[in-house]
């Protein structure tokens, strides 16, 4: 195939593409009733009712959920290298009692074997990959523990009336 015909290609399945986008478009506009009410002219807030001006159309709450959701699940997704370590340095350990006595027919993937390994290498490779998980899950806690403790987590943070102070009375001396 030509450079040419791979552009040609390219160019009209672009446009195939752009086409249907915009007849889509289209029939919505012409299909779609058009029956405005003061209801669905509301601005929405995932079902609550709107807070502050139009400008403002989201509260603040679901970034701060959002954004610690979003931390918390980035540090699990990092669990999974040192599990993997500790799970491959166990089965060096500990083989299958129905081993054949190669990893690579046992666990179907090809597995490298180390050429100076011993049990005890593979026993402190498990210790540290332990190690590792408990120490990063902790950090987790850490951290959960501080976001809960400021109050990010609450939904309707309650005012402690106990820092408010009082309005001064102010006298104007002639």
């Amino acid at each position: 195939m030509s450079p040419t015909s791979i552009a040609a290609y390219v160019v009209l399945f672009g446009s195939v593409g752009l086409l249907f986008l915009l007849v889509s478009l289209l029939m919505g506009r012409l299909v779609r009733p058009k029956m405005p009410t003061p209801a669905k002219l509301d601005a929405y807030e995932c079902g609550e009712p709107a807070v502050g001006t139009s400008f403002v159309q989201f509260d603040l709450r679901f970034y701060v959920v959002a954004l610690v959701f979003i931390v918390f699940e980035v540090e699990v997704a990092l669990f999974f290298p040192p599990a993997t370590t500790f799970g491959t340095a166990t089965r060096w350990m500990n083989p299958p009692p129905n081993a054949s006595g190669s990893l690579e027919a046992d666990l179907g993937v090809t597995v490298q074997k180390p050429e100076t390994g011993t049990p005890e290498d593979a026993r402190m490779l498990a210790l540290a990959a332990a190690v590792d998980l408990a120490a990063f899950f902790a950090l987790i806690l850490l951290g959960f523990a501080y976001v809960w403790r400021r109050g990010d987590l609450d939904w309707v943070r309650a005012i402690d009336t106990s820092q408010s102070r009082p309005a001064r009375k102010i006298h104007l001396v002639p």
